[in-house]
């Protein structure tokens, strides 16, 4: 998984995850080495976001070397990124009314178009929050040494494409700011719902535009394998790599009556497709995690939850979702360890409870898939 950065003469670049991953582990020797992986979910995107903030406040915030994130994951992942300080901004960008009014329908125009909502109004929500204070931050850190990757889907070839968001920061200026919302947008522009962002790309001597969709149509989350290798003196449990995923949803859902409606089927057809996405790439990276010798923590929205449509953007709804991942971050009942099905420990799982529905790190079926 090939990682698209910005060089100094405002030209991309494609640099292996490996290259990328061996000058990041040589900027933090003897450290811990965490990362953060922030799925996508539409609305439920607040999940991502009230976790995000109950570790914060919590205390238990790990200092990450790399966030990564997709779709609705990828407008948390900045926040993420600056950690605790950017809280409040965090609050009101995913529980404010402002988001309550991204679906503006196109009319008409919807059945000529490239979607059926009009792109502007995420645009503007971006575009308030993408501010230059934030660049500016995200460049300071990106300057120590960190890492901050959000994932788009190119709609010609149809591949993922990894972008490096620090590398673009420390451009500064109007023009790093807009390619950086851009990214933002085209990570959450979900295919027919959204129109596709064009990006202006400048490679060697030549430039051209590509159209861009929600990352979250080929990754539900990613983290490049390289990421993961452990090297063997830090296979200690201080310096081990530690991965943490949270997902914006359940691991799977339970059948339910569906209305006959448009809206309804898409948003029903798109679930479908991305549980089994969601599924496989979780197995996958657990999987890898243990043949790297890292560690795998990860985090999702019970069954007992009641669902969240994909793209019910009601600011109820989402506050709802928000302070519920919100009490159980913060109580410290947020995460499941991966492990392996014969690695028996004799310790039993927590089963207080915050909330009238059972934490995640309480979700029977949650835990099921961490031993299986």
């Amino acid at each position: 998984m090939p990682i698209r950065t910005l060089d100094t003469d405002h030209r991309f670049s494609q640099l292996p995850s490996r290259v990328v991953a061996e000058r990041l582990r040589a900027l933090h020797p003897r450290e811990p080495f965490n990362i953060l992986a922030l799925s996508g979910g539409g609305a439920a995107g607040a999940f991502v976001a009230g976790a995000v903030a109950g570790l914060t406040r919590s205390g238990t915030w790990p200092d990450f070397a790399v966030v990564t994130g997709v779709s609705a994951g990828a407008l948390v992942a900045p926040y993420a990124f600056l950690g605790p300080t950017w809280d409040t901004h965090l609050v009101d960008a995913f529980t404010g009314e402002a988001a309550a009014h991204l679906l503006q329908t196109r009319g008409l125009s919807a059945f000529f178009g490239s979607s059926l909502y009009s792109g502007r109004p995420l645009k503007e929500l971006v575009d308030t929050y993408a501010s230059d204070a934030m660049i500016a931050a995200i460049a300071r850190e990106a300057d120590k040494g960190r890492l901050l990757l959000v994932a788009t889907t190119n709609v010609v070839t149809g591949e993922p494409v990894v972008w490096d968001l620090g590398a673009i920061a420390k451009h500064g200026g109007s023009s790093a700011r807009t390619l950086f919302r851009d990214v933002l947008v085209a990570s959450a522009s979900v295919p027919g719902i959204f129109p596709p962002v064009i990006i202006r790309i400048r490679e060697d001597d030549a430039s051209h535009d590509e159209a861009h969709v929600d990352g979250g149509t080929t990754v539900p989350f990613f983290v490049p394998p390289a990421f993961l290798q452990t090297p063997p003196e830090a296979l200690g449990d201080t310096h081990r790599t530690t991965l943490y995923v949270i997902i914006d949803g359940p691991l799977s859902e339970p059948a339910r009556t569906t209305r006959l409606t448009a809206r309804t089927i898409m948003s029903r057809s798109i679930h479908a497709g991305l549980d089994h996405m969601l599924l496989t790439s979780l197995e996958l990276t657990a999987a890898t995690a243990q043949l790297q010798g890292a560690t795998l923590k990860y985090s999702a929205v019970p069954h007992a939850y009641p669902h969240v449509d994909l793209f019910d953007v009601r600011a109820a709804t989402r506050q709802s979702l928000f302070r519920y991942a919100y009490e159980c971050a913060q109580s410290g009942l947020l995460w499941t360890a991966f492990r392996r099905a014969d690695d028996d420990d004799g310790k039993v799982a927590s089963t207080a409870q915050t909330q009238t529905v059972p934490c995640p790190a309480d979700d029977a079926f949650i835990r099921y898939f961490a031993s299986r």
